[in-house]
């Protein structure tokens, strides 16, 4: 489990840039289902051109590590899959950062977060479970990694989701299958 304290260093970063972001992957899955370890923080960002010239002046070096922002703006302009981390090098904590692009998952998504309360100081955004769970399906399409099923499974013991929205959008984004596999145990 991530400590509050990694969290923050990211989360009131990405507050700070005043755009939308949502934080899913481990972390979400904490919050949705069970307690695991993670070494990193997995966030979708709404990233403007503005926020993406604003990004070395929140995680400033030598305290942060954060690509140049020409790299920034090459994975901006992607239509999907854009993505760039950040280090912070006291703790070698990072955050992965994932720009929402023209994702229709992630637009579906992000007006829909969730605040959460991380710690008695601190709120966070947090991607809908039902996005988890549907990036999970994929991932684990894409892998095969026996954990995604584990992970969803556990999160649908915990917490309640619409199982018509992801039955619709795992249609949609091909994983119907993969998703009655996981239903079926």
């Amino acid at each position: 489990m991530p400590a509050p304290n990694e969290v923050a260093l990211f989360v009131r970063g990405l507050a700070a840039l005043r755009v939308p972001y949502m934080v899913t992957g481990a972390t979400a899955e904490i919050i949705y289902g069970q307690p695991r370890v993670t070494n990193d923080l997995d966030v979708v960002l709404a990233l403007d051109e503005q926020a993406a010239a604003r990004i070395e002046t929140v995680f400033p070096s030598p305290g942060f590590y954060v690509p140049p922002v020409e790299v920034i703006r090459v994975e901006q302009v992607r239509r999907r899959h854009g993505h760039f981390i950040i280090i912070h090098h006291a703790t070698g904590y990072k955050a992965d950062v994932f720009i929402a692009g023209s994702d229709p998952l992630h637009a579906w998504a992000l007006p829909r977060r969730r605040r959460v309360p991380w710690t008695a100081e601190l709120t966070i955004e947090v991607a809908p479970p039902e996005y988890v769970i549907l990036r999970k399906l994929e991932y684990y399409r894409e892998g095969g990694s026996t954990k995604h099923p584990a992970d969803i499974r556990a999160m649908l013991t915990v917490t309640p989701v619409d199982v018509t929205l992801i039955e619709e959008w795992a249609a949609r984004l091909g994983v119907e299958a993969v998703w009655s596999q996981v239903q079926a145990g």
